[in-house]
């Protein structure tokens, strides 16, 4: 994981480096999924971007999380869980 939306507390969406290197944000995160992960970030101080221009706070450390990934043209993540 690269980093979040929101706040570090009260995640929105989660920015994710798919396996080709990019940085994408995930869907909206489910309130269990949010809590659940929350405990696990380390904001960095400043601000990252997408490839797409959206904005994220970077983590420090290493947070897996496992996701499903669309195939369309506007591929959605989708968090399933944290591993």
């Amino acid at each position: 994981m690269a980093g979040f939306t929101g706040t570090a507390r009260h995640p929105k969406a989660l920015a994710l480096r798919l396996p080709d290197g990019r940085v994408a944000l995930s869907q909206r995160l489910t309130t269990a999924l949010a809590g659940a992960v929350a405990p696990c970030l380390v904001p960095e101080s400043g601000r990252a971007f997408t490839q797409g221009g959206d904005a994220y706070t970077p983590v420090s450390g290493e947070v897996v999380v496992e996701v499903v990934a669309g195939t369309t043209r506007h591929a959605v993540v989708t968090v399933v869980r944290l591993r």
